[in-house]
């Protein structure tokens, strides 16, 4: 066995490794520092303004056991924690300062393996981008969904219901102190949003990406089953140090292939192209958006899970769970992507057995055929835009109709119920300014409401393009993640009121049908530049600096690559 990492920080008998020693002596037993038992570090998310991930220091206590148990030593690790209801302007603002802040400090401390304790939307996808890039045996434990709560005797669905009810009460037909009183039934357990949002689509493609014990995605929170496995997941990382499995030897470019058909045959969220692109990108893999089109496109989606269908998360769990989903398109997986447990990731697929054909639905009779992420170009989106066709109204795919331009979220709030505001539902409503420079960190606003009149005529989607994202919860014929966004020069700046937009599904296109010489000749709306205030300091002049575009995962130019777990000088 070759020498510790956390043997570089405690083995000699110089003043440096003394002071690294003797701090640490607080109850560790005698042989804590001799080289031979690893130091494992429970990188933990628990925090008590992450309401999803609050109940992680249980979790991270059974890991802890685990780690006990195979012999190593467990350090908890508090980290990052980004509250995806809770912190403004956006959580996605956070995410690569999350990511870096991680990444750094497992480098900087005596550790030889990692423990990944995330749930809530952006914790998981900035554990793997730091583990990525410090690259030392890893391995998540995602924290898992909530309960299903009920209200008036129907299932409510975490974000999803929050959006139709919001619009019912806007419509008339549901009133306001019903929807307050629905608040305390929305939430009824620990755990992350049960629908099939972003938290619940990247807990499952952790798992796909072969970076957690095979068969705990997607248990739900309060399931003693998920401390049953945290407990393994513990025992899991010392062999993992053993062994010197690392995520670059398991997130591989198959790995990435097999998250994308996963993805669609769930029917997850819009919202893990940029992560998966940034993750991606951490590990040097060539992974493009149009990937997500090429592999994804054509596959059936099979879960019928909100927003897309009508269950929730735990009922995905009563009928067989991934592995289940993952045995229906195994021909479409790359048999060749292994998971931290050294093993491919479809060894385990063979015992999978659906138990209930309504949740998830055979090959043979899928909810939809054809339901992967769609990736759209055309004079409006030069770089991209994306399209979940699982989420969208079919007949609205194709589409022509005049823009309704807004400059920005506040244009919006401000203009949208105008009774004089000329809209039909023919209309495209377009929203700008909210791209990751333009917000900045490119909020989830890009399933706008609908104005007031057309819900009062019973209009409940419409076509909708923004540079911004939307919540994995969310739902509707929206266009979004449009690159360059407005307020990096992209041609959503040039739109007007009035302008005639194609969406064309078919053919992957969004236009705006004006004359090229016209188009090319105008000028950016004043506006919407008016709108846009660059930050004058701190991480967001950092952030608005150095991002990239949606298109290539939103990540920070200099973050790219991997910087390995190595520290060339001692701290004393």
């Amino acid at each position: 066995m070759s020498e510790r990492r956390s043997a570089q920080w405690y083995g000699g008998d110089d003043r440096n490794s003394y002071i690294h020693r003797a701090w640490m002596r607080r109850g560790f037993p005698a042989d804590a520092f001799d080289g031979e038992r690893p130091h494992i570090a429970i990188a933990n998310t628990a925090s008590d303004l992450t309401p999803c991930n609050a109940h992680l220091n249980e979790v991270g206590r059974s890991v802890a056991d685990g780690i006990h148990r195979a012999g190593g030593i467990a350090l908890n690790l508090p980290v990052v924690s980004l509250g995806e209801t809770q912190v403004k302007p956006t959580a996605m603002l956070w995410r690569n300062m999350a990511a870096m802040a991680m990444e750094e400090m497992f480098r900087a401390n005596p550790i030889d393996g990692l423990v990944l304790l995330g749930g809530c939307d952006k914790t998981i996808p900035a554990l793997l981008m730091a583990a990525a890039s410090v690259d030392l045996p890893a391995v998540v434990v995602p924290g898992g969904p909530m309960l299903t709560g009920t209200f008036r005797g129907t299932p409510l669905g975490c974000g999803t219901d929050v959006w139709k009810l919001s619009e019912e009460v806007r419509a008339g037909t549901l009133s306001s102190a019903e929807f307050q009183r629905s608040e305390s039934s929305m939430i009824r357990s620990r755990g992350h949003c049960n629908t099939m949002g972003t938290a619940s689509t990247m807990g499952l493609l952790a798992e796909v990406l072969g970076m957690t014990l095979p068969g705990i995605a997607g248990t739900p929170a309060p399931d003693s089953r998920l401390l049953e496995a945290a407990h393994a997941t513990g025992v899991l990382a010392v062999d993992l140090v053993d062994q010197d499995r690392r995520p670059s030897a398991v997130m591989t470019r198959e790995s990435f292939h097999n998250a994308i058909v996963a993805l669609a045959a769930l029917g997850g969220s819009t919202n893990a192209v940029v992560h998966l692109l940034a993750i991606a990108g951490r590990l040097g893999i060539p992974l493009t958006q149009d990937d997500f089109d090429r592999i994804g496109a054509g596959v059936p989606l099979l879960v019928d899970l909100q927003p897309a269908g009508r269950f929730l998360m735990d009922d995905l769990y009563r009928a067989g769970g991934l592995h289940a989903v993952l045995a229906e398109v195994q021909d479409l997986l790359d048999p060749t992507a292994i998971t931290v447990i050294g093993e491919p990731l479809v060894s385990a697929l063979g015992v999978a057995q659906v138990y209930d054909r309504e949740v998830i639905r055979p090959r043979a009779d899928p909810l939809q055929m054809e339901a992967g992420i769609a990736v759209l170009y055309g004079n409006l989106a030069p770089d991209g835009a994306l399209v979940k066709p699982a989420a969208a109204t079919p007949a609205l795919l194709q589409h022509r109709g005049p823009a309704v331009v807004f400059d920005s979220v506040e244009d919006l709030k401000a203009r949208l119920d105008d009774p004089s505001l000329e809209v039909t539902p023919d209309s495209v409503l377009v929203l700008r300014g909210c791209g990751p420079k333009g917000y900045p960190g490119m909020p989830e606003v890009s399933n706008m409401p609908l104005p007031a009149k057309l819900l009062a005529e019973g209009v409940r989607d419409m076509v909708r393009i923004c540079d911004g994202r939307m919540s994995g919860t969310a739902y509707g014929t929206v266009v979004l993640h449009v690159a360059p966004e407005a307020a990096a020069g992209g041609p959503l700046a040039k739109v007007r009121t009035g302008d005639p937009i194609v969406l064309d599904l078919e053919n992957r296109r969004l236009d705006v049908d004006v004359p090229a010489e016209e188009w090319a000749a105008r000028e950016p709306s004043a506006e919407a530049a008016r709108a846009y205030a660059a930050p004058a300091r701190g991480w967001e002049k950092l952030y608005v600096d150095t991002v990239n575009q949606a298109n290539t995962g939103a990540d920070l130019d200099f973050l790219l690559g991997a910087s390995g777990d190595k520290v060339a000088r001692e701290s004393h």
